[in-house]
């Protein structure tokens, strides 16, 4: 019979690597199990495996009896070792129900606390302990968890009953509230339960438990879970595990208290122990934000020993798991407890100090320091901090909690679904401003440039989970009143701030600024710069740059490119004098008329492309030729057509036909690419010229030859690629011959028609590189456009058929397969030839790895990503070489 539940000692003594631990208990009980193994303070309970939630999906959403049944056991052998029984009102075992996912979802799943407790028991452990107050303090959270979590009953109605009490009783926090008051709290908690579900609230410990199990289960494809699944590249197939524990109680007497810290700083990467606590209080307390929690360093006077002796724990996880640490702890009546660790979200700062540092500190390898930072962080340090002139002259309105660094600076929203409405009505900057958050709020967070809560610690969600994203945030910041529902934000001075208005937050101090502060590009060095120098010696993929201009072509250089990938010569094309004689090129009825206008081109090509060789020195340059229809260039309404056939000399009728005769219904699969140049040849003639002559003239410059690479875009059949070709190589050789310089260049194309990727054996008898354009080849495959998947594909996400964008994640099932065999079939005709990918998934580190994995040349993506794309190849590289 397949086991499913394992006790953190089972847990502990299961021998296999912590990666495959985590796989079958998550990422908690794997953790839970090694505290356990090496001697912490860990109130003891069991875990129900992932595996048991891969079953229980299977089975239709559904526990089984078998299962049932092996946590019953597990829960009899927990009250053995506790010498608590659950249920039993004189000696009562109470339990906390927690998720645990292979990977941390800081707040994305359900937690159940003080489970086991009903009336009789809560009754006879007030009287057993003698204080009433902290029994039925747990007993009215446990109701108000059991009713949102696995009732799923609207916690706002239990919070407005709580409220009035408060307001009723004249206190204001809820550690004013006496046993009394807390009875009335049970008792209306009890009454909201009944009218949502019609029953009384379960008083028999087991179905608590069965009930608390499976919602824990549900929560996993809960909205919020799939959308940080989506953002953070985790499989839903994973599922996560389930863990019972003891419960330990940080709300039991002055001496008791909960907190979160971490082993270095998360926000700086300071060698220094970070974190904060409440004291008579349960772990929900400190991370939603309602209470202002102390620093960790004020436990040192308060409570001595147990402060030495979590010093001490500090250090035992952090060289147990050399990385580090973020952790729950408890204490109860004076006693330390450790309830969780984990390896700890930190700023992209912070990830790289600590890298660096622990690799200094001998702790370990470089090749682990590596693979101890997500690329994705990396696009923090590529955002912009204030201007120095401009950051002295404004004056803060406010200082919060400094919790997440960076700058922003925006409009301001009071809602995450405001955020995500100015974002879909083109609003580009703008700032969320909450009372505090909560995890319903992550779609808003993630589009948000900067965040501002009232309320929460450095430990709050907003804190964490804005430093996981890179977003700047202050929190905390009490001297500011926020009205949610009227959207206003009233500042200290008075002033009332409402939606739309700007704010300017500085996440690195925590001031908060009432306009608009002027950002400018990071500065980068230091522990980057050593980090980057590792990772650039251990990976073998190349990283190459999208550049359509020296800008950002200099901008790549600078971000460590070694070359470019792609040239988009359209976009050259749109400045208001050449777009004129480019029109005029499309209107042409004759090949001279359009060579005439083509000539007028050809001097702005050239000084593009001799911009961009001198800006890449010695890397490469891939040119690719005109790729967009024709229709793109031109005017569509009557009031734009006018004008610009007067400026032509032609009628408005002969350019309204011209115009009408270029649409099409699906022009992205129409006229464009390589069939511009079958139609018109004359303009692969001239981009040749263009791009021949540049580099003939910077190498005359130099005294450096460079080598031109030619990119024909969207071959489907070798013969296509062959004729434009023939015009290239004419060209291009006249031009070579009469330069008397022995320059070479190359004709590839990109590989971005499933057809191509077919037939790649044939294509590389013309073609000397592929370049795999991925933007279309993945929309070709799937048979849906870009531009319009997105109006659908969220209920893709919701009803869990993709779990990820395939625009920004390679589709390696399928398209991934093309690339692999269009790579094979490419390298079998000719084995020198050089493969690359261009499209967007050129930045997106799983992309890269998959790419390391086939063999490519390298990849090529948007100049800020160029640091990503350096880290995710090195990473590729030192998980092949160490067999991960």
């Amino acid at each position: 019979m397949k086991k499913y539940v394992y006790l953190f000692k089972e847990g502990a003594a299961l021998e296999m690597p912590l990666a495959k631990k985590k796989e079958l208990l998550g990422g908690k009980g794997a953790n839970l199990a090694e505290m356990t193994g090496i001697g912490l303070p860990v109130p003891q309970g069991f875990t129900v495996s992932t595996e048991a939630c891969t079953k229980y999906y299977d089975d239709g959403a559904k526990m089984g009896d078998d299962l049932k049944s092996e946590i019953i056991e597990n829960l009899k052998a927990l009250e053995k070792i506790t010498g608590r029984t659950f249920g039993d009102p004189k000696n009562p075992l109470l339990v906390s129900v927690r998720s645990g996912a292979r990977e941390s979802m800081p707040g994305m799943m359900d937690t159940v606390l003080n489970l086991g407790l009903n009336d009789e028991v809560a009754a006879q452990f007030a009287a057993d302990t003698g204080n009433e107050r902290f029994v039925y303090d747990s007993y009215r959270r446990f109701i108000q968890m059991f009713a949102d979590v696995v009732m799923g009953f609207p916690k706002s109605d239990f919070e407005h009953r709580f409220d009035a009490i408060k307001e009723e009783k004249g206190v204001e926090l809820d550690v004013d509230l006496t046993a009394e008051d807390l009875k009335e709290v049970v008792a209306a908690y009890k009454d909201a339960y009944k009218k949502h579900a019609g029953t009384d609230f379960p008083q028999d410990p087991i179905e608590q438990l069965m009930g608390a199990v499976g919602a824990v289960f549900g929560s996993w494809n809960n909205d919020r879970a799939i959308t940080y699944r989506r953002l953070n590249d985790i499989p839903g197939s994973w599922g996560t595990a389930v863990n019972v524990q003891q419960m330990v109680y940080g709300n039991r007497s002055e001496t008791s208290g909960t907190g979160v810290a971490f082993t270095r700083n998360p926000a700086t990467g300071e060698n220094k122990l970070y974190g904060e606590y409440l004291m008579n209080a349960q772990g929900e307390d400190v991370v939603a934000g309602i209470r202002t929690p102390n620093p960790i360093d004020t436990l040192k006077d308060q409570m001595p020993e147990c402060y030495d002796q979590f010093c001490k724990i500090c250090d035992t996880l952090e060289e147990h798991y050399k990385d580090m640490q973020d952790m729950e702890f408890t204490i109860e009546d004076g006693k330390l407890f450790m309830l969780q660790t984990r390896n700890g979200k930190r700023t992209a700062q912070a990830a790289l100090r600590i890298a660096v540092e622990m690799v200094e500190e001998g702790m370990i390898t470089k090749d682990e320091a590596l693979l101890m930072v997500d690329p994705k962080a990396l696009d923090q340090l590529l955002h912009p901090n204030f201007d120095n002139d401009a950051y002295k002259a404004a004056k803060s309105v406010a200082v919060g909690l400094a919790a997440s660094p960076g700058a922003a600076t925006g409009h301001i929203y009071f809602t995450a679904e405001d955020v995500m409405e100015a974002h879909e009505n083109g609003v580009q900057d703008m700032i969320l401003v909450r009372n505090e958050t909560s995890p319903e709020d992550i779609e808003g967070m993630v589009l948000a440039h900067g965040i501002l809560t009232v309320r929460g610690g450095m430990t709050s969600h907003a804190a964490v989970v804005a430093r996981g994203m890179g977003t700047c945030c202050v929190s905390g910041c009490g001297v500011l009143k926020v009205d949610e529902e009227a959207k206003t934000l009233v500042l200290p001075d008075g002033r009332t701030l409402t939606e739309g208005d700007y704010l300017s937050l500085n996440g690195s101090t925590g001031e908060v600024f009432a306009e608009q502060i002027k950002t400018v590009a990071p500065e980068i060095g230091g522990n980057f710069a050593t980090f980057m120098e590792w990772a650039d010696a251990a990976r073998t993929l190349k990283v190459r740059t999208n550049a359509d201009n020296p800008r950002d072509a200099k901008q790549a250089v600078e971000f460590g490119a070694e070359g470019i990938g792609l040239c988009r010569t359209e976009h050259m094309f749109f400045d208001e004098e050449r777009i004129f004689n480019f029109r005029r090129m499309i209107t042409a009825e004759t090949v001279e008329a359009r060579e005439e206008a083509l000539g007028k081109i050809l001097p702005y090509q050239r000084e593009d492309f001799e911009e961009l060789y001198r800006t890449m020195g010695k890397y490469g340059v891939t040119i690719r030729f005109l790729d967009p229809p024709l229709h793109e260039f031109l005017p569509h309404t009557d009031e734009e057509i006018k004008p610009l056939a007067e400026s032509l000399g032609m009628s408005f009728e002969a350019l309204k036909a011209r115009v009408e005769s270029l649409k099409e219904f699906n022009p992205m699969m129409g006229h464009r690419g390589c069939r511009l140049a079958v139609t018109y040849p004359e303009i692969a003639a001239m981009q040749t010229r263009a791009v021949i002559e540049a580099a003939i003239n910077v190498s005359k410059e130099t005294g450096t030859l460079i080598t031109p690479e030619i990119m024909i875009p969207l071959v489907g059949e070798v013969k296509e690629l062959a004729f434009v070709k023939k015009t290239v190589v004419k060209v291009a050789d006249e031009l070579i011959a009469e330069s008397g310089l022995d320059m070479k260049y190359h004709v590839g194309t990109m590989i971005e028609i499933p057809r191509a990727a077919l037939t790649a054996d044939k294509i590389a008898t013309e073609a000397e590189f592929f370049s795999f354009g991925t933007n279309d080849l993945t929309q070709m495959t799937f048979g849906f456009s870009r531009d319009d998947a997105g109006k659908f594909l969220q209920d893709y996400y919701s009803n869990n058929i993709y779990e990820h964008d395939p625009f920004a994640t390679i589709d390696v099932d399928g398209v991934g397969q093309l690339v692999k065999l269009a790579a094979e079939k490419g390298r079998a005709t000719r084995p020198d030839i050089k493969l690359g990918i261009c499209g967007e998934h050129g930045g997106d580190p799983k992309t890269v790895e998959f790419c390391h994995k086939v063999g490519l040349s390298y990849v090529s993506c948007s100049p800020f990503r160029v640091p990503l794309a350096r880290l995710a190849a090195a990473q590729a590289a030192v998980k092949e070489k160490l067999g991960k």
